[in-house]
C-alpha cells in the first residue's frame, strides 16, 4: 500500500498530526501534494535513479516530499538538521542531489550552503524564501494533483552518522517495482506482522525525521493507513502528555529517552493515562539492563527492541517476555543469519564476543566508497557484511551487543567495553550523560577515561569524581572503573541517541600530543 490507496479508501483520515499544534494533514492532502511535487520534479527533468535532498525540522510537509520522491523512482536524502553548512553541503554533493528542499526555520544553514553545492540545480524553501531559493508552495501550486503516468518505486539514500569519519551514503539498487505493486516489500511488513500495527495505529514519533528509523517507520505507517503524530522535538513530560491526548497505540524511542522519562518526578510520571499504549519499540543505541527493567515494570510488557542498521543487511528482534529470559539481548535474527567472527574472519564459538556479520542477499553499498564497501564484507563470504559492532550469541541464538569495535579498550591485554561502564552510570541521580573511551598509557596500553555531564544543579568537582568512582566499584569490576573522570556541561549527543564519541576522544588525544 501507499498513500494513494488510502486517499481513495479513507481520504479524510489524518495521515499526519503535529503533536504540539494538532494540525492535521489528511490522506487526500498527503496524496495530492506529493503528486504535485512529483509532477514538478518530473517537469524539471528528474528521472528514476536521480536524487533529491531535504534539510528541515520536523515539518508537517516532510513526508509529502518523501512520498513525492518515492513515487517518482528517486532517491531521497534527509539531511541532519543540526549539521553545519559545510557538513550539510557535503551530503548534498556526495548524494548528487539535483534538488534541495529546505524551510525558513533552517534558512541560515540553507542559505550558507548555496555557494557550496554548485551542481544542485534547484533550491526550494517552505514557509518563506531567502535569496537563492524559490517558494516551494508556488512551485507545486500550478502542478496537477494527478499521479505520474508511471510511478516507479524510489528509495531512501541516507547517511551514516559520521561518528567514525566522514558520513557515507547507503544506497540500495532500485527494485524496478512500481509504488503500488502489492508485492513491494517495506518496513510496513515488519510493523504489521511483527508488531501488530495496522490502519488503526496511532504512532507517536518523537525523534528527528532526518534519521533512518523515524523516517522509514513513519513511511511504513502511511503504507498501513495509520496516523503519525509528530513531535517537533522530544520532551519527556510532553511525550507522556501526548500519549494520553492522542490515545497513542505505538511509538519508537531511543534509550536516552527512556532514561529521561525515568528521571521525571514521580508526580509527573503518574499524571497521565498511558493505557492506550500497546507497543513501544526501541533501537539505535544499546539500552542498559536496569533501564529496560524499570521501563517494563512501569509500562508493562509492551516494550520491544530491534537491532539493525540503515544498511539493511540484518535485523534482530525481541519482545518483553523473551528479553526478560535473555536480559541484555537485542533478540534473535529475523532478517539475515548472524555470524560472530574474529578479526581474521574466523567464526567464534557460542558466548565469545567478536565482530557481528549478517549473511544476507542485501546489496547495499557505501556510495562513492568502494574501499568502505569492501571492508564491510567478510574476507571469504561476500554475502556476509558487518556494521562494526561487537557482540556474541547465546545457546538460544539471542544476540548481545558489547560495543563498537572502534571504541573497545585494551588495557593490560584485557578487552574492556565502554558500553558496560556507561550503562553503570546511566541512572545515577547525579549523572545526565556519560562517554567512556580509552586513552594511551605507557604501562597498560590504554586506561579507562570517562567524561560526565552532571545533572542540572550538580556542581562538577574532584569530590564528585571520586564519589562516582566509588559507586562504580560497587557495580563493575575494579579494572573497568575509570581512572580519570572529567566533566563537561554537555556531551555531543544527537537527538537520535548517537554519541559523537570519536571527536570527543580525539580532543583528548590532541591535548596529549601537545603535552608530549
Amino acid at each position: 500500500m501507499y498513500p494513494g490507496h488510502h486517499a481513495i479508501e479513507t481520504p479524510d483520515k489524518p495521515a499526519i498530526i503535529m503533536a504540539a499544534t494538532g494540525d492535521v494533514t489528511t490522506y487526500r492532502e498527503l496524496n495530492d501534494r506529493s503528486n504535485q511535487f512529483a509532477q514538478w520534479l518530473f517537469a524539471q527533468g528528474l528521472r528514476p535513479g536521480d536524487r533529491i535532498a531535504m534539510l528541515a525540522e520536523n515539518h508537517p510537509r516532510f513526508f509529502e516530499v518523501y512520498w513525492a520522491a518515492l513515487r517518482s523512482g528517486l532517491y531521497f536524502t534527509a539531511v541532519n538538521r543540526y549539521l553545519s553548512p559545510e557538513e550539510a553541503a557535503y551530503l548534498v554533493n556526495d548524494s548528487g542531489s539535483r534538488v534541495l528542499v529546505s524551510t525558513m526555520a533552517k534558512a541560515e544553514t540553507a542559505s550558507a550552503m548555496l555557494g557550496l553545492i554548485p551542481d544542485c540545480e534547484h533550491h526550494l524553501m517552505l514557509d518563506g524564501v531567502v535569496e537563492g531559493f524559490s517558494a516551494y508552495e508556488d512551485a507545486v501550486a500550478s502542478m496537477p494533483a494527478e499521479p505520474l503516468a508511471e510511478q516507479p518505486a524510489g528509495d531512501v539514500m541516507l547517511y551514516s552518522s559520521g561518528t567514525t569519519g566522514q558520513p557515507k551514503g547507503i544506497r540500495r539498487p532500485l527494485t524496478g517495482q512500481t509504488i503500488d505493486d502489492p508485492d513491494r516489500r517495506g518496513i510496513s511488513q515488519l510493523e504489521r506482522f511483527l508488531l501488530g500495527m495496522d490502519e488503526h495505529t496511532m504512532y507517536l514519533s518523537p525523534a528527528p525525521l532526518y534519521h533512518s528509523a523515524p523516517l522509514q517507520w513513519g513511511g511504513g505507517i502511511h503504507e498501513l493507513g495509520g496516523t503519525i503524530v509528530i513531535m517537533e522535538r522530544f520532551d519527556e513530560a510532553r511525550f507522556l502528555e501526548y500519549v494520553e491526548r492522542y490515545s497513542i497505540t505505538a511509538t519508537q524511542v531511543v534509550p536516552t529517552m527512556f532514561i529521561r522519562l525515568l528521571k521525571l518526578p514521580e508526580q509527573v510520571r503518574t499524571a497521565h493515562d498511558l493505557s492506550s499504549l500497546q507497543m513501544c519499540v526501541h533501537a539505535a543505541a544499546p539500552c542498559p539492563v536496569a533501564v529496560k527493567e524499570q521501563m517494563i515494570e512501569w509500562w508493562g510488557p509492551v516494550i520491544c527492541e530491534y537491532y539493525a542498521g540503515t544498511e539493511g543487511n540484518g535485523l534482530t528482534f525481541t519482545n518483553s517476555a523473551d528479553w526478560l529470559e535473555h536480559k541484555g539481548s537485542v533478540g534473535k535474527a529475523i532478517v539475515g543469519i548472524p555470524h560472530i567472527c574474529d578479526d581474521d574472519g574466523n567464526e567464534l564459538p557460542v558466548g565469545e564476543a567478536g565482530l557481528i556479520y549478517f549473511e544476507s542477499e542485501s546489496a547495499f553499498e557505501y556510495h562513492g566508497d568502494e574501499t568502505k564497501t569492501k571492508e564491510s564484507r567478510h574476507p571469504e563470504h561476500p554475502n556476509w557484511s558487518k556494521l562494526g559492532d561487537i557482540g556474541y550469541l547465546d545457546e538460544d541464538g539471542f544476540l548481545y551487543l558489547t560495543d563498537r569495535s572502534a571504541f573497545m579498550i585494551i588495557s593490560g591485554g584485557v578487552n574492556i567495553y565502554p558500553q558496560e561502564i556507561e550503562a553503570c552510570f546511566a541512572l545515577h541521580p547525579q549523572v545526565a550523560d556519560v562517554a567512556v573511551f580509552g586513552l594511551p598509557d605507557d604501562e597498560m596500553g590504554e586506561y579507562v577515561h570517562a567524561v560526565i555531564q552532571p545533572e542540572a544543579g550538580i556542581e562538577a568537582s574532584a569530590e564528585l569524581a571520586e564519589q562516582l568512582r566509588e559507586f562504580a566499584r560497587t557495580e563493575i569490576a575494579h579494572y573497568k572503573v575509570p581512572r580519570v573522570i572529567d566533566f563537561r556541561d554537555e556531551l555531543p549527543r544527537l537527538p537520535t541517541g548517537k554519541l559523537y564519541k570519536k571527536p570527543l576522544r580525539q580532543e583528548y588525544l590532541d591535548a596529549l600530543g601537545e603535552l608530549s
